[in-house]
């Protein structure tokens, strides 16, 4: 296999690794928050806040926009009958497709990662606080999601065609 072929796949793997840790990681951080407030809920005898889903959940977005940017990006290999070795953009750009896969990785890792750590203080808070700034929370969590969202649409916009 040509090696900027594989270089290519091997950036496509990583985009999607690095982005898939990333909401692992923010999920997980949120989830915990979340789990601690509930049992701080139940112990009070207060109903379970549904919001804590919404503030843990949202670091999944980033998993989906690296498989967006490179289904969009391949998207000729993955509908078309060729095998993804025989995709001329990976013969002729390989290695410009990899450093673009590692800056979408990395940015949606970053984003979902500390998405999730802004979760956790936001479910922390929310139970503090008997539910009050919900919105604030949100607004700050989506300054994330607008990084992640940069994170594959800038090298998008620059990804070589052939």
């Amino acid at each position: 296999m040509e090696t900027s072929v594989l270089l290519g796949e091997m950036g496509a793997g990583l985009a999607m690794g690095m982005a898939a840790l990333g909401s692992s990681l923010g999920v997980g951080a949120a989830g915990k928050a979340a789990a601690g407030a509930w049992a701080k809920d139940a112990k009070a005898g207060r109903p379970l806040n549904f919001s804590y889903i919404i503030l843990t959940g949202m670091p999944l977005s980033q998993t989906i926009y690296a498989f967006v940017f490179v289904f969009i990006a391949l998207k000729d290999s993955i509908i078309g009958d060729n095998a993804l070795a025989q995709t001329p953009i990976l013969a002729v750009h390989g290695g410009t497709f990899f450093g673009l896969c590692i800056a979408v990785g990395i940015a949606e890792m970053l984003s979902a990662w500390m998405q999730g750590a802004i979760g956790a203080s936001a479910c922390r808070s929310l139970s503090e606080s008997d539910g009050k700034g919900l919105a604030n929370m949100i607004i700050a969590m989506g300054m994330a999601e607008t990084v992640g969202i940069f994170g594959f649409v800038f090298p998008m916009l620059i990804a070589p065609t052939v």
